[in-house]
């Protein structure tokens, strides 16, 4: 086995398989005053082994004591009052240093949810030096009201960069989506290179290609005309606030702040759970004010949410219905929801369920509620947040989104 092979199979197995790999290393020539890994392997072996050590390996984990850790945030006795945490504040320092930065974010969420870290997330100091995450934001969301005043513009801060973050990713695609709503058999002499129509420059000029630089002369220019009229489509974004839909919920958020931004688009966001349904449509200016104004947690009625969504759908079929949802109906109007999905359907609205936005893999959901849904004419699947702009271009040029669902997700839509 190679040195660096080794090596790497060390790192995996853990500080526990040293003594099996000593003596093949000692033979070799490769060991040194610290053993098998030096230098930065030394590190990254003990920032790992920080999170992933077994019990009883770890001679200096990350972990909190009991009393820390059962302590309600506040009280002296509490993980989060008069605490530096220098060991850990280290630690996050040294991951940063040693990877890049989507393998902090995992580790950083492995350390919160191994070792006993959230309360940790208390700590302004903390906060500030952790790397944001979609993992950690949903994190903050799900325990905001535990979060201590101190800490607070600390969280939303760090809530605030994951969104700003998402929207620099999304929103120049979502725009362009949206402006798909061209009429391309109109042109117009208003001369915009975003109106270029490409393709009929090229046929009209291709008689003009000059062979000796290669190059096309174009002499006629063709532009496209756009349509500007307001709220030409209406997107209607109804979010299950089930602690399991938290990462997606954030993405939900984002995309219904950044569409709300568009002349073009009537937006509406709702969340709900089994009792109540709340309008943030409001809020969707301040995407980070909408996603604390979502209170992650309990069962779900999917009938009552549609419902109270019905009097936004005042155009059918120029309105498209999101429900963002893993479809696990706690209540008894699983037959109701169903039924009133079926006459919407019918009466021309577009839906489509997103069991989730997420770029990790397939999601948990209800199959028999996906499966009626899907017999409907409204496709159930998981999408990446990538494939979102994609998904709004298929519905502003009337393409079928059940060919569109067999496409998006991950790795298969519900059959």
């Amino acid at each position: 086995m190679p040195r660096e092979q080794m090596q790497r199979w060390r790192l995996i197995l853990g500080k526990s398989a040293e003594e099996e790999f000593r003596p093949w290393a000692q033979r070799e020539g490769w060991l040194g005053e610290g053993g098998l890994l030096s230098g930065d392997l030394a590190a990254i072996d003990e920032a790992l082994d920080m999170v992933y050590a077994g019990e009883g390996e770890a001679e200096q984990g990350l972990d909190l004591t009991r009393e820390e850790w059962e302590a309600e945030p506040g009280t002296k006795h509490g993980a989060v009052k008069g605490r530096s945490f220098p060991r850990v504040a280290r630690w996050l320092g040294e991951i940063r240093r040693l990877f890049p930065t989507d393998i902090v974010a995992l580790v950083q969420k492995d350390a919160i949810e191994r070792r006993g870290l959230k309360q940790l997330l208390f700590e302004p100091e903390m906060l500030a030096q952790v790397e944001p995450s979609v993992d950690l934001a949903s994190m903050i969301l799900s325990i905001k009201s535990l979060v201590p005043e101190k800490a607070k513009a600390a969280a939303r801060e760090l809530v605030r960069k994951v969104v700003e973050e998402l929207r620099r990713r999304l929103e120049s695609r979502m725009h362009q989506a949206v402006r798909g709503a061209l009429n391309r058999n109109q042109h117009t002499h208003f001369r915009s290179l975003a109106n270029l129509d490409w393709q009929r420059v090229i046929r009209r000029n291709l008689k003009n290609y000059n062979a000796e630089l290669k190059k096309l002369i174009p002499e006629h220019l063709s532009f496209f005309s756009r349509h500007q009229k307001r709220n030409e489509w209406n997107v209607i974004i109804a979010m299950d606030q089930s602690g399991s839909m938290a990462s997606s919920l954030i993405y939900g958020g984002v995309m219904g702040a950044i569409l709300a931004s568009m002349p073009a688009v009537e937006t509406h966001v709702v969340a709900f759970n089994h009792q109540d349904v709340v309008d943030l449509t409001a809020e969707c200016h301040d995407p980070v004010d909408l996603l604390f104004g979502i209170q992650l947690g309990g069962a779900e009625d999917y009938w009552m949410a549609t419902r109270y969504c019905e009097q936004f759908m005042h155009t059918p079929a120029r309105t498209l219905y999101i429900l963002l949802a893993d479809l696990y109906d706690t209540s008894s109007h699983e037959a109701k929801f169903v039924k009133k999905m079926e006459e919407l359907l019918e009466g021309g609205l577009k839906a489509v369920t997103l069991l989730a936005i997420s770029d990790q893999g397939k999601p948990s959901y209800n199959h028999d509620l996906a499966k009626k849904l899907t017999n409907l004419g409204m496709p159930c699947f998981g999408c990446s947040p990538d494939r979102l702009p994609d998904l709004l271009a298929a519905v502003l040029k009337g393409q079928d989104l059940q060919v569109f669902a067999s496409q998006a997700e991950a790795p298969n839509p519900p059959r």
